[in-house]
This record gives structure tokens, sequence and C-alpha cells, in this order.
């Protein structure tokens, strides 16, 4: 026999697959406060700071730290973004700088374009040639 649902309420869930059963047969709210978390470690309160610093950088420089005029977004298009890489445990950053905006014309090239103009870029001639004739619906 399974252990693993130990301490569970059974009902609707454990005769099939049924999320939602599950949770509302054995939902318990928390009613306590933040007591139980761990305080920040050292590493994360440094990281925190070297945000902290770049954020404000950022926001002197009118809201943008950096874009990308030059590469369109993806999932797959940037390598891992570092702001301190040995101390980071988890990569997070969506470019390959911290707070490097990338472009994502597939909402709209005008808006693509409208966007690093705002912030004194040039969306690159590549971008705008691939983007040409590019619609955001397609028709099979």
């Amino acid at each position: 026999m399974r252990t693993e649902w130990n301490g569970f309420l059974t009902n609707v869930w454990d005769k099939t697959v049924n999320v939602r059963d599950f949770i509302i047969t054995n939902y318990k709210p928390y009613d306590g406060d933040e007591s139980f978390l761990a305080k920040p470690t050292k590493r994360t309160l440094t990281l925190l700071d070297k945000y902290n610093e770049l954020h404000k950088l950022e926001q002197e420089r009118g809201g943008v730290l950096a874009i990308d005029p030059e590469t369109v977004s993806s999932l797959t298009t940037y390598k891992p973004g570092y702001m301190d890489k040995d101390n980071e445990l988890i990569v997070g950053f969506q470019t390959d700088e911290p707070l490097k905006r990338g472009v994502n014309p597939f909402g709209g090239i005008r808006m693509a374009r409208a966007a690093c103009e705002a912030y004194g870029y040039k969306l690159s001639e590549k971008i705008e040639d691939q983007f040409k004739y590019r619609t955001k619906y397609r028709i099979a």
C-alpha cells in the first residue's frame, strides 16, 4: 500500500484522478504568521543588494537598463544570465544580462519598434524584414 497519501482525507480523488476534489477535501487554511520562514542568507542579501543597485541604475536611465534590438526573444534565444554566477543557485534572467530587455515582435512589429525607440534604441533591420509580412493571426 502506498504511504504518500497518509494523513490526507479520502473522497473521489483517491478513486480517480480529480485534483479539484483533492484540494477541496484536504485544504486547510493557514492562519499563522511568517515566523516559520527562515531568514535570508548572507548570499541572498548580497545578491539583493546587487539587484537593487541595478534597479536603481535602471530607474535613473528612465526605466530600462538595456535592450537587445538585434534578437527576437524566446525561451531559447539567450544563454543563462547571471548577476553573480558563483553565488546564484537559480538562474532567473530572461536574457544574457541582468535587467536587459529582449524584443518580442510577435505582439506587433510597430509596438516592438516603438518600445525600442522610446528608450533610444533602433529595432534592427533584420527583425524589421523578418516581420514585414508576418501577422499575428494566420489562416491555415
